[in-house]
């Protein structure tokens, strides 16, 4: 038994089976870079950056300079009650990064979740309405209100509900729901049609509320919302004065090639909640939406005791910083195609690689059995030989490899650890991979 091993088995006795998904027994010592290191020292290339939370990298030295220098002067005091310098800038710079050239306003948080919820409180707040409206396939958060939102597990409502009431989950336009032959723009009217007719049936369109999506779907495979509907769903906001969010917790900051998923579309959300890569992976989360919206609550109705923490808000700004002066956004845009053409070439060498979906360092590749139907455990024996070969990556809805390094991820460590990528999918092809003995519990 190594040390992780060690550590995991005493663990066990106190962590409950609903706080981790589990993949590969390793216990994280540190991490630099796009590297981490477990705590018997072996070294691995981070194809996952901690859930795209860690898009500047592993401790970099502005951010950790940053949160030293804060810690010194204030650690916390509660913003529900009194302002501290650092957190009330960040609120400006945040306001001013958001897309949409009018007024806005940040309602800070602690988790991606809570800033979920607050797009639900607001947008009722605000329209007077109760429905809300998100897509199957999404994944937003584990807090009541954000976990109603969510649809990528039954795990996230067997045994724990009643949910939110009034949450209506509408068909997402993934692409894997597309019929043989079928045309973008037939897929595009299918999928609208399905929208439409709970409007014609039940659901009244004046009692809605909301619309909450994401443009790229990421738990949910990294899959993007077709253009053409993202704007039939915009202008159906517009018609129907409901409010428009999007979530942008695990796109946003240069993830997808461009600052903001929603940046693909060229639509200014109503609202925008953020979080994971805001703080480099430091608890700090927010909700950016229109200054009219905003200021439909009044206090406490959306406050939090250790919102708004400064040391948080100094990373956020160092990472801020860091993502801007090392051009991370143009950099996810210029690796991301290296990542693309090393996959379309993998898609043509073997015939278990599907479907390639690359946005920036943002990336889902699906691996497919003979009759190019969902291979799941063809998927988990590729991902524990990457596992071994020192490569982190894990699958998404069984048979999906989730691509999303650390957008700091040098030329050569990304050549690096794709070569891996190649050993492995060699090593499936020649069938010398061995399904891990607890492969039926690895994975979403």
């Amino acid at each position: 038994m190594n040390k992780s091993q060690e550590i995991l088995a005493v663990e066990s006795e106190s962590l409950p089976s609903s706080s981790r998904i589990k993949y590969f027994d390793m216990v994280i010592d540190h991490g630099k870079g796009a590297l981490l290191y477990d705590v018997d020292g072996r070294e691995y290339i981070d194809f996952l950056a901690s859930a795209s939370s860690a898009n500047t990298g592993h401790c970099h030295p502005k951010v950790v300079a940053a949160i030293q220098k804060q810690a010194t002067q204030l650690i916390h005091y509660t913003p529900a009650y009194y302002a501290n310098p650092v957190n009330s800038s960040l609120l400006t710079r945040l306001a001013a990064l958001a897309p949409g050239d009018f007024p806005k306003k940040v309602a800070v948080g602690i988790s991606g979740s809570d800033a979920n919820d607050a797009m639900i409180k607001f947008s009722r707040g605000y329209t007077g309405r109760s429905y809300i409206i998100c897509f199957t396939g999404a994944y937003h958060g584990s807090t009541y209100g954000s976990i109603t939102l969510s649809n990528v597990s039954l795990n996230m409502s067997r045994k724990i509900g009643p949910l939110l009431p009034n949450v209506v989950k509408m068909p997402f336009p993934d692409s894997h729901k597309m019929l043989p032959n079928e045309s973008q723009e037939d897929f595009v009217a299918r999928m609208w049609q399905a929208f439409m007719e709970p409007f014609e049936t039940w659901l009244p369109v004046e009692e809605v509320a909301g619309v909450i999506i994401e443009g790229i779907q990421g738990d949910g495979g990294i899959i993007a919302c077709p253009k053409a509907y993202m704007e039939k769903l915009y202008a159906f906001t517009r018609t129907h004065g409901i409010v428009f969010a999007v979530d942008e917790i695990n796109q946003g900051f240069g993830r997808s090639g461009k600052m903001w998923a929603i940046d693909h579309f060229d639509i200014a959300p109503d609202l925008m909640s953020i979080g994971k890569s805001v703080a480099s992976g430091m608890p700090f989360s927010a909700l950016i939406g229109r200054t009219e919206i905003m200021e439909s609550l009044d206090a406490p109705a959306h406050v939090f005791t250790t919102a708004g923490n400064p040391v948080c808000a100094a990373a956020a700004h160092a990472t801020l910083d860091v993502i801007e002066e090392e051009k991370l956004v143009e950099r996810s845009e210029r690796l991301g195609k290296i990542a693309a053409r090393f996959f379309e070439r993998m898609q043509k060498t073997y015939d278990f690689v599907g479907d390639v979906r690359m946005y920036g360092l943002d990336g889902g590749i699906d691996i497919v059995s003979a009759d190019k139907t969902p291979d799941v455990a063809a998927t988990t024996k590729i991902i524990a030989e990457l596992f071994k070969l020192g490569v982190i990556m894990i699958s998404l809805r069984g048979n999906i490899l989730r691509f999303q390094p650390p957008l700091v991820i040098t030329d050569e460590q990304l050549n690096t650890g794709l070569s891996k990528v190649e050993q492995a999918f060699e090593a499936y092809q020649n069938n010398e991979i061995t399904l891990p003995k607890d492969h039926q519990k690895i994975g979403w």
